[in-house]
């Protein structure tokens, strides 16, 4: 798997950077238009780099000052059906599935912090629809809410605050949290009430027996080892790209179920429902941003030596590409 490049480049730095494009063996398709950028004016040049060196790569045209005087764009192509792509992978160490790119961790940590209209509408759909899940005992509706709930975009900038020293990323990340869900459970609380004044819904159907349900607002040992799990997997998914995994840890963590019956709990004022509830909130966001970051901190230490060590055990991809 390779990565395309799309540079901008000032007129005075363009040589510098072909040539430096042009001596790495992991970089093919180098591509030149002098003067075809208009604003700023400059000089486009394009190519095609192994997946597993991009961040080697990032820092070397950060060197050269092209992330303040010009212009970096990073695609990922759908198809690289050419020999020279294969070769391409074959010379860099490490599989690409393997690789890293920090600097695409850290600005999808920076999105998943930004209090979006969007990120507000889906948790509060997600924590509805969680609360009909607990009324109708229904487990469906339970998968269906974690699914839909947008939260993990934040655990993840709290994750990545942490790893990548990040105080105000951090920060950021835990102040969306904190307001999302308050807003999100405030605003199905209301609604609860109204359905309670209408004859909707009862206190009886909130704290019955729900053997498909009753699990998520009863945090034990298990809540903070799955969160855990959980945690850790996100932020692995995260670091290389992996987002089919990411749906797998939306339907791990009962994070919006438990947010969805601490609504109901408030409408009915039942402190039990509302502790226990409250409880596997905590224990859920807790384990999974602790979890995350260790993940995190421990793959910017040891990744690069583990996956070296891969290709020790399993072959390097060069042989496998002379097979």
């Amino acid at each position: 798997m390779v990565v395309h490049f799309r540079l901008t480049s000032p007129p005075g730095v363009t040589k510098q950077l072909v040539h430096l494009l042009s001596d790495q063996a992991w970089v093919t398709n180098v591509t030149l238009q002098e003067g075809a950028v208009v604003r700023p004016q400059g000089d486009l040049v394009e190519c095609d780099v192994a997946r597993e060196k991009a961040g080697v790569l990032l820092n070397k045209l950060n060197g050269l000052g092209l992330d303040r005087s010009g212009g970096i764009v990073i695609t990922t192509p759908t198809g690289t059906p050419f020999d020279a792509a294969r070769r391409l992978e074959a010379a860099a160490p490490g599989h690409p599935d393997d690789a890293v790119i920090w600097e695409a961790v850290e600005a999808q940590a920076e999105a998943g912090a930004i209090p979006t209209v969007s990120f507000h509408v889906f948790l509060v759909l997600a924590v509805a629809l969680a609360s009909i899940a607990v009324i109708t005992d229904s487990a469906v509706l339970v998968v269906g809410a974690m699914v839909v709930g947008p939260e993990y975009s934040a655990v993840a900038a709290c994750c990545a605050g942490i790893a990548l020293g990040r105080v105000s990323l951090f920060a950021r990340g835990v102040r969306l949290l904190v307001l999302s869900f308050v807003f999100a459970i405030g605003v199905v609380t209301l609604l609860a009430l109204v359905a309670r004044g209408f004859g909707m819904i009862t206190l009886d159907e909130v704290t019955r027996a729900r053997p498909n349900t009753g699990f998520i607002w009863h945090p034990d040992q298990w809540s903070f080892i799955v969160a855990v799990i959980a945690g850790a997997a996100g932020a692995l998914a995260l670091a290389l790209s992996k987002t089919a995994t990411l749906v797998g840890v939306f339907i791990s963590v009962t994070t919006v179920p438990a947010a969805g019956n601490l609504a109901l709990g408030l409408a009915f004022w039942d402190s039990s429902e509302i502790a226990g509830s409250g409880e596997q909130l905590l224990i859920n966001i807790v384990g999974m941003v602790l979890a995350g970051a260790v993940v995190l901190l421990l793959m910017r230490w040891c990744w690069p030596s583990l996956t070296a060590w891969s290709e020790r055990v399993f072959g390097r991809q060069a042989d496998l590409a002379d097979d």
